[in-house]
């Protein structure tokens, strides 16, 4: 069995330099605080972290543990790959049958009508190459503009939140919480019932996933579908809310994904699906469907160029490992010093 003693061991020297409550000195929390105003602020619940923690996976058996592994705490956009698998679902329901498809010719009405954003497809969303331009729940696209994020080599075009010229649809790539918001928002009006319900039934449960998970949107994120009152989730903590989930279930998911969206039998998101998701985006081929990928190392060098990883800030990682048949979730880590905990995690599953 490896040992994985000193990758523990550094993780929990180099915990990411936020309070672990947010009411404690809340400008060191979070990663609103770059926005422009009035869109520096939070919009929605936020609640006290633990500190680091996480889990190993080895062929679907935990051999490590470590810090709260079972607490439910923010995960940021790890979210966002939530909201691929919830396209996946609808992709096996017949909701969503072709991801080349555009949004507007299934959902008109919600902000996909203009000549721009006729031509987003889903799959653009799925990307982040979809350029869509517009506001979402009352946040306009353009506070995201020349966002800069860690694992994108390409330098931004301005500052942050400086309007810039958008491109064709599916030609331009740009880390975006706003247009994630936008196709989360899409997502719900697909589904017509709460996406967390949807998440819930369709990929906790199953998973014997779901203790103290929650899912939660903006205090002001409520639209009207079918004559109920409905709360549109984000694909992320950006600006407060999001998902709270423990590192024990986020294990079980990224063990879902290994295993090809298939548990105990069931196929509960199409194979093909999760294969797609780990295909390079053709204009970013760091990235998948709203999944980071290793094929050139360039994320971490020590992981195995199979690997691919979902990412959230304030240090939060899972790792899916195929050619050791390995998940690896890292919570609270000084991103900094991220590539030395994989790393290490590296050198023990190699050993």
């Amino acid at each position: 069995m490896p040992d994985f003693s000193d990758a523990i061991r550094f993780a929990q020297d180099h915990e990411v330099p936020w309070p672990r409550d947010p009411a404690a000195d809340p400008t060191r929390w979070g990663v609103h605080h770059d926005d422009p105003p009035p869109y520096n602020r939070l919009r929605g619940p936020v609640h006290p972290r633990g500190g680091v923690s996480g889990v190993i996976w080895l062929r679907g058996e935990e051999v490590a543990a470590w810090g709260e592994p079972d607490r439910a705490d923010l995960t940021y956009s790890i979210a966002k790959t939530y909201l691929a698998l919830l396209a996946g679902v609808a992709n096996a329901r017949g909701l969503l049958p072709d991801p080349n498809e555009t949004i507007a010719s299934r959902l008109p009405g919600i902000g996909f009508d203009d000549p721009h954003n006729r031509q987003v497809t889903w799959a653009h969303m799925l990307e982040q190459t979809s350029e869509w331009h517009g506001t979402c729940l009352g946040m306009p696209d353009q506070v995201e503009h020349n966002r800069r994020v860690s694992h994108d080599p390409k330098p931004p075009q301005g500052r942050k939140g400086e309007a810039r010229v958008l491109q064709r649809p599916g030609t331009y790539w740009e880390y975006n919480d706003v247009r994630i918001n936008q196709f989360s928002l899409a997502l719900l009006h697909l589904f017509r019932q709460p996406l967390p319900e949807v998440f819930a039934q369709s990929v906790l449960q199953p998973i014997g996933a779901g203790r103290d998970f929650r899912w939660a949107g903006y205090d002001d994120a409520w639209v009207e579908i079918g004559g109920m009152r409905v709360q549109s989730v984000p694909g992320g903590t950006h600006w407060g809310a999001g998902v709270s989930i423990s590192a024990r279930d986020q294990a079980r998911i990224g063990q879902l994904l290994l295993d090809g969206g298939r548990h105990g039998g069931q196929q509960l998101v199409p194979a093909q699906w999760i294969a797609r998701m780990q295909q390079p985006c053709a204009v970013a081929p760091f990235y998948g469907w709203l999944t980071w990928l290793n094929r050139e190392g360039a994320m971490f060098a020590d992981a195995s160029r199979e690997s691919w990883f979902m990412v959230g800030a304030g240090g939060n990682y899972v790792w899916i490992d195929p050619k050791h048949q390995a998940v690896v979730v890292l919570r609270w880590i000084d991103s900094a010093h991220a590539p030395g905990v994989v790393s290490r995690v590296a050198r023990a599953l190699s050993s």
